[in-house]
């Protein structure tokens, strides 16, 4: 059965050992640069059997969100899932894990940039209507249409007029979206104003995510108090039964990770979807066939 030292019995034992390890190191790589960092910038400590807990939780729930996949590929379901929150509060890492293990054809991210020109002369939602899903996928959206009550109202990016507008017509968008068959999920990420304070300034010591930084992000520091208003505006007009919001509390990124997956996947009534036995169809072998080799000037220099 095993032609040749890669089919060996043990060998092929440890090669599947090597790729769980292999899966292990990219959630550590991931963890790396959430790493925390104190107001000097020097690095923190964390407990080494909360981490493995961590870890437990997050691969189990990542094989169910496999399973919510496979289930949403099958009833051909159409999922619009909107992260929102403010900066640093940790959207953008909950993403990663969601995504992950996914089929990026399946569950893909939409985050959107500033509208051009173009763009801010048309209906403020036809922007964000050609990401939405077709049967079968689940798009999560890195901000949304939210950005209007938040953000741009903030930062005075629309006029008053267009942000009453905006709270008149996005229930019944959502609603619209949801009476087509999508199925609509808002999450709000909430931390406090010193657990923000300290994340930027991990941003800040941290060269690998000072990029994450922006005049906008700045900005949220100066206005906290005016964000806040925002939000409680934005959550009282337009918390729908259609489309309802739920916080995150998020001051514990790995807490807040596990949490919103969690609360995800009990949102959605999937169900194991039986699969055929995958059968590795056997190698065709041709006497006359024989494999050119690569010129050394193509090869990628071997540093490492």
């Amino acid at each position: 059965m095993f032609q040749n030292s890669a089919l060996d019995p043990q060998h092929f034992m440890q090669r599947m050992a090597d790729d769980l390890m292999d899966s292990y190191d990219e959630e550590l790589e991931q963890e790396i640069d959430d790493r925390y960092v104190d107001e000097n910038g020097e690095r923190l400590l964390v407990d080494s059997s909360s981490r493995r807990d961590y870890f437990k939780n997050l691969f189990h729930l990542q094989g169910e969100l496999v399973k919510l996949q496979d289930w949403v590929q099958q009833s051909r379901e159409k999922i619009v899932i909107l992260f929102e929150g403010r900066d640093a509060a940790g959207k953008g890492g909950v993403i990663k894990r969601i995504t992950q293990r996914l089929n990026p054809r399946v569950a893909r991210v939409a985050a959107l940039p500033a509208p051009n020109d173009r763009e801010r002369t048309q209906w403020y939602f036809q922007r964000y209507v050609s990401h939405l899903p077709a049967a079968g996928e689940m798009v999560l959206f890195d901000r949304s249409w939210y950005n209007r009550a938040g953000v741009e109202h903030v930062m005075g990016f629309c006029t008053e007029d267009e942000y009453e507008e905006f709270f008149r017509s996005v229930p019944e968008f959502e609603k619209m979206l949801v009476r087509s068959g999508i199925r609509v999920i808002k999450y709000w990420f909430s931390i406090t104003d010193e657990e923000q304070h300290l994340r930027f300034l991990g941003r800040i010591h941290d060269p690998l995510k000072q990029w994450k930084l922006s005049p906008m992000d700045l900005q949220s520091r100066v206005r906290w108090e005016e964000y806040t208003k925002a939000k409680e505006v934005m959550l009282e007009r337009t918390h729908i039964p259609e489309a309802p919001w739920w916080v995150v509390p998020a001051d514990d990124k790995k807490k807040a990770r596990l949490n919103c997956i969690s609360h995800l996947l009990s949102q959605m009534p999937y169900q194991d979807v039986p699969h055929p036995e995958v059968v590795l169809p056997a190698r065709v072998r041709n006497p006359d066939y024989f494999r050119q080799p690569v010129p050394e000037n193509l090869i990628v220099p071997q540093i490492f």
